[in-house]
């Protein structure tokens, strides 16, 4: 039977809330071990992160840690009254609640996607192919079409949220691969 992205949701949620805090814990540390190996590896200039919200893998002891620029997104409307998102440098002393009471940089100026390497993409579930399955709002979707994006893009998750399948959407993007805890 093929679940609805919104029956998958419910359902992840719910497993989330389930879950220890020490395993939510023990989880978010092994996946930050493997985001540390693999940002070694890639040797970045600059990283995009995402301030967690309480149902995400904690990936915050990166941002301290890494060793090279560090961006997290900030939601606002453009002009036109669409919902957006942009990139802006990490400053402990500038982050304060946005939309939907994430921590987001409030000062400078957007970070051009061009100079984005690697993209840490939170999402509520994930496929091992890298297909992902967002929070309905479509931000990371269309933050990634954009032609000058060309980062390569990690899904987080804990091991409750890997699923074998995702259902997809012409528009929906896939991340190059996915860290998910064990």
């Amino acid at each position: 039977m093929i679940q609805t992205k919104k029956d998958i949701r419910r359902e992840v949620k719910k497993t989330i809330l389930a879950l220890d805090e020490n395993e939510k814990l023990q989880q978010s540390s092994h996946v930050c071990d493997q985001l540390r190996q693999l940002i070694e590896q890639r040797a970045p200039r600059c990283v995009a992160l995402f301030a967690p919200l309480p149902d995400e893998v904690d990936i915050t002891p990166l941002v301290a840690d890494i060793g090279c620029r560090v961006v997290l997104p900030r939601v606002g409307d453009m002009a036109d009254g669409t919902p957006e998102m942009e990139f802006f440098d990490y400053d402990a002393q500038s982050l304060s609640a946005g939309a939907y009471g994430i921590m987001e940089p409030q000062d400078g100026e957007p970070c051009r996607a061009e100079e984005i390497d690697l993209m840490v993409v939170p999402g509520v579930a994930f496929a091992e192919d890298g297909r992902r399955l967002g929070r309905g709002k479509g931000y990371y979707d269309r933050y990634l079409s954009r032609g000058e994006f060309r980062a390569f893009t990690v899904g987080v998750c804990y091991g409750c949220q890997l699923r074998g399948d995702i259902p997809a959407e012409p528009h929906d993007k896939k991340v190059g691969m996915v860290v998910v805890a064990k």
